[in-house]
């Protein structure tokens, strides 16, 4: 049996502080609770009035990475028919594998009461198929989470494929010798690379922004369509101007894409879900550069064909695939769970059962999902209040440095291989043996990670196997000059096991609220493109070909991304214990009194617990 998690499971909860009875402090303040968080714990002794006894669970119970309990599904043991008719439908059947879910929050009368309360008033879109008390079997929910994959999963890869197209296929472009037509060097192209990324960086929040207060179901497509023009533009560049106006407009529309999905995906997926889907999600990152390198293969080619160089047609066609996909997303992308069904689609995608474990499902994992619809925009203050969560940056810490040493070797590796004297042709279809052996890793890594339940040191692996692979372009003597070897090393470093889904879905896990999760993700995805802006100066024209300084950099950023990770780790751990110890010192009553006058949301509430 696992030890309790709350002083009020536990029998040592029968010894109790002393309470005040002073009417002043009859309540505990926000400000008490933050600054008890961080230093004066005996505060809550006189902050708290003792209530009438009540014996009740927490209202809402975030499980710490280190829970035993946190394997678990969302089913609820108790059928007994609510008053919705709708988000009960079938229930009254027998179900002759009941899903059960002893740490369903809903099950205690309060809790539902409090988060119905909720949903009504911020007009939550599923508030109507909002039932604690359905039932469903594990065979219902294994079907359905199967139709999610096909339905919304398969459909978000698609539309990564559509922005992956037009994000990468420079690299392919420059082997084709785009930078000699257009009179560019290696530093006009770190320049455009540079420009894309702060572009990309400056847009992530206000994309963010309105996505939340449009619905990334209406915003993803016109994002896709918008830059799908400026990718096929590129078909007609002149030179140096040209290539970085594109270059800012295309970083400017795809910023804030990846995080809109991200959001759009956590509607339909729980939190334990979500990292495996973004590792298929990320997948296609692999997938995409496989298909484009073959059809780079055949598009180069058409080098001649109307007067045109192939790089021209490479950005055409390309650029019109995205286009496609684009204009399918505005049929293919639901608002939520119980708005599938529309003039093109009168069936809709679900059931109205399938509608209620749907919705049902992913707020008993976290209830917070509920707390703002689809269309609505976040507030100055909510912004701000997201902005200054401390407890996350240590996540947008990592995403700073983890992928640095990396971006260079990915980003000149057309380049390299070039200079090691493959062509054109070859280099291409070169690229591809570390785009499969990645694939394979990030699954594995994922997977990994979700039946250990484990986050930062399954993810330290990503910079661990980095690191020789960075030692080797430093300081072993054949680099460059052994084809082969040079050649082998890089596609070793570029199959590493890929972290980043484990990243994104702890810190959506970590938000704890839909209005932080949504600011959250914008900053994590920033902190990424800003150590992309960084990476994009370390290997310059001066230092090549063997790039030594650089490499000397990268191996730098790599030791201190390892460092980052156990930090982190460290101080999740530090702040679960410091929130336990505070949380047990309180009553029964007095955590029901914080949880019904607390203002605080999201991490900074005493009963979450992040996960590490």
């Amino acid at each position: 049996m696992s030890p309790p998690r709350y002083a009020a499971d536990s029998e040592a909860s029968s010894v109790r502080p002393t309470i005040s009875t002073s009417p002043r402090n009859s309540l505990v303040g926000d400000d008490d609770i933050l600054g008890f968080e961080l230093s004066d714990f005996s505060v809550v002794e006189s902050a708290l009035l003792p209530l009438p006894r009540l014996s009740t669970k927490m209202s809402y119970q975030p499980l710490a990475s280190d829970d035993p309990d946190e394997q678990k599904t969302y089913g609820s043991l108790d059928a007994t028919p609510s008053q919705s008719p709708t988000a009960l439908l079938g229930e009254s059947l027998r179900i002759e594998d009941p899903v059960t879910d002893i740490d369903n929050p809903f099950l205690d009368t309060e809790t539902a009461g409090y988060w119905r309360l909720v949903y009504e008033n911020c007009q939550y879109e599923c508030r109507h198929v909002f039932n604690p008390k359905l039932m469903w079997s594990a065979r219902e929910e294994k079907e359905l989470v199967r139709k999610l994959d096909w339905k919304v999963c398969l459909w978000a890869c698609i539309m990564f494929f559509g922005l992956q197209v037009d994000r990468g296929n420079l690299s392919q472009a420059v082997s084709d010798n785009m930078l000699d037509d257009l009179g560019l060097d290696t530093n006009d192209y770190n320049y455009g690379h540079s420009i894309f990324l702060i572009s990309f960086l400056l847009a992530e929040l206000p994309s963010q922004l309105v996505s939340k207060a449009v619905g990334p179901d209406r915003w993803i497509p016109m994002q896709m369509v918008l830059w799908s023009f400026v990718a096929i533009s590129q078909c007609s560049l002149t030179g140096r101007g040209s290539f970085l106006l594109t270059r800012g407009l295309l970083g400017f529309l795809e910023g804030g894409f990846i995080p809109d999905l991200v959001l759009w995906l956590s509607y339909f997926y729980t939190s334990r879900e979500l990292p495996i889907r973004l590792s298929y999600f990320w997948t296609t990152l692999s997938v995409t550069g496989i298909v484009t390198s073959l059809l780079a293969f055949a598009l180069l080619h058409l080098r001649g064909v109307f007067g045109w160089e192939g790089w021209r047609w490479l950005f055409l066609v390309e650029g019109s695939i995205t286009l496609c996909v684009g204009i399918a997303s505005f049929f293919m992308m639901p608002a939520s769970a119980v708005q599938t069904k529309t003039w093109f689609r009168p069936k809709g995608w679900f059931t109205e059962r399938e509608e209620a474990i749907v919705v049902n499902r992913v707020l008993r994992d976290d209830p917070s999902k509920g707390d703002m619809h689809n269309r609505q925009a976040l507030t100055p203050k909510r912004l701000w209040e997201a902005l200054k969560d401390y407890d996350l940056w240590p996540l947008y810490a990592i995403g700073l440095c983890a992928y640095v040493p990396q971006s260079p070797p990915k980003n000149y590796l057309t380049l390299t291989l070039r200079s090691l004297g493959f062509n054109t042709f070859s280099t291409n279809l070169l690229t591809i043996p570390a785009d499969i052996v990645h694939i394979i890793n990030l699954i594995l890594l994922t997977r990994l990670s979700e039946w250990l339940n484990e986050r930062s040191l399954i993810a330290i692996m990503q910079p661990l196997w980095t690191l020789p692979c960075i030692f080797a372009l430093r300081f072993w003597g054949g680099v460059i000059e052994d084809r082969w070897g040079t050649y082998a090393v890089i596609m070793a470093l570029l199959s590493y096991p890929y972290c980043h889904a484990i990243l994104v879905g702890w810190c959506s896990k970590n938000s704890n609220n839909v209005g932080t999760r949504t600011v959250s993700a914008a900053l994590y995805n920033m902190s990424v493109q800003a150590g992309n802006v960084y990476a994009s100066y370390i290997y310059r024209d001066d230092d090549k070909p063997l790039y030594r300084r650089g490499n000397t950099t990268l191996l730098m950023i790599n030791l201190v991304s390892i460092l980052v990770f156990l930090l982190t780790k460290f101080y999740y751990v530090w702040r679960n214990k410091q929130k336990e110890r505070v949380w047990n010192a309180l009553t029964d009553e007095q955590q029901v009194a914080y949880r019904k006058t607390t203002k605080l949301q999201g991490s900074r509430r005493l009963d979450f617990r992040f996960a590490h």
